[in-house]
């Protein structure tokens, strides 16, 4: 790994005075030059498959902020897609699925094929590698298994991840044997990611917090260890961020159980609670609102230098609490990333 650059460099907790940062979904529809792009690229899934298109909007907010990281453009869905279910964005709904409700359609999933259909998603790795600036850091992702069950269970988005819940109490088995594939799939696809350049891996587990207390372990924290413990089979030393939105004090058992080499945190989090309890065991990653990136003014400019103050004299990168919303001005995001890029630690 690079010794400059400073994302990697807070990663391995070593010293420095400066604040790294990137945004959760900082490539895509708050900038005009993404809507432009779109436009060309035709369906949102053509944008995902296409190297040349995905590498451009990649590197787009990082011509506006100078992030320390750029994360690849693609979308959590794409396994699911390889492995043979349908996937479809429509307009207005988002993504629409077949749903997995049943062992037949279960048994009708596999890995043959996988990694051909991925392959447009690895040359887009393999060319960020070498266009993205010498102190950015590369990151790879993947949905940790439980998130991506919910969607592949209920054919869609829900509030409450009902189908997947009720999937997962009365057809263990079942379920289990999908959560099994993801484990598979998911590790193999972040392992070719690392192979074409990915430097940090970044596991999203978006409704990890919708977990009932007794299921956490099984399904939040089991999967991810093992696709983790996979991952260092092949590379000892990649480092892995994971983001289980919505975990509250389950964040210390998360990050031990796993072997997460740092935690994203969600806006919930109190500050102090994450300095005190959560930054002593690894590297944090967090937690503007969204929401207030979109207000601005000095309510925002107030709360980054608070998160700063509290969580930037550890090992700490400066962050959403979760993605980007389209209607953000792009201006607040060049007036967070001034504050942050002139933040230095006391």
């Amino acid at each position: 790994m690079s010794n400059n650059k400073l994302f990697l460099q807070t990663l391995n907790s070593q010293p420095s005075d400066k604040v790294p940062f990137w945004y959760m979904r900082q490539a895509g529809r708050y900038l005009p030059e993404y809507m432009e792009r779109r436009k060309t690229a035709g369906s949102f899934l053509d944008l995902c498959y296409s190297p040349e298109f995905a590498v451009e909007v990649t590197l787009q907010p990082l011509r506006r902020y100078q992030m320390d990281a750029a994360i690849l453009f693609s979308d959590i869905l794409v396994v699911p897609q390889a492995l043979g279910q349908h996937l479809e964005f429509r307009q207005g709904e988002g993504p629409v699925l077949t749903p997995v409700d049943t062992a037949e359609k279960l048994a009708l999933l596999s890995m043959e094929g996988f990694h051909d259909h991925l392959a447009p998603v690895y040359e887009t790795v393999k060319r960020l590698s070498t266009e993205i600036p010498e102190t950015t850091t590369l990151i790879g992702f993947a949905g940790a298994p439980w998130t991506v069950a919910t969607y592949m269970v209920q054919g869609h988005g829900s509030p409450d991840q009902a189908a997947a819940r009720s999937m997962a109490f009365q057809r263990e088995d079942v379920f289990e044997r999908l959560i099994n594939l993801l484990v598979t799939a998911t590790s193999e696809y972040l392992i070719k990611q690392i192979h074409q350049g990915a430097e940090v891996i970044q596991l999203f587990d978006t409704w990890a917090g919708n977990l009932p207390d007794d299921q956490f372990r099984k399904w939040a924290i089991e999967p991810v260890r093992r696709i983790i413990e996979n991952i260092r089979a092949v590379d000892k030393d990649i480092p892995v961020i994971g983001f289980p939105r919505g975990a509250g004090c389950r964040y210390p058992e998360y990050i031990r159980e796993t072997g997460v080499s740092a935690v994203s945190i969600d806006t919930t989090m109190p500050l102090e609670y994450v300095r005190d309890n959560i930054q002593p065991l690894c590297p944090v990653q967090g937690n503007l609102d969204p929401l207030l990136l979109v207000a601005g003014g000095e309510a925002l400019e107030k709360r980054v230098i608070e998160i700063l103050d509290t969580l930037g004299n550890g090992p700490f990168i400066f962050n959403l609490g979760h993605g980007i919303v389209p209607q953000t001005p792009p201006e607040n995001v060049a007036r967070v990333s001034e504050i942050v890029k002139a933040y230095r630690k006391k």
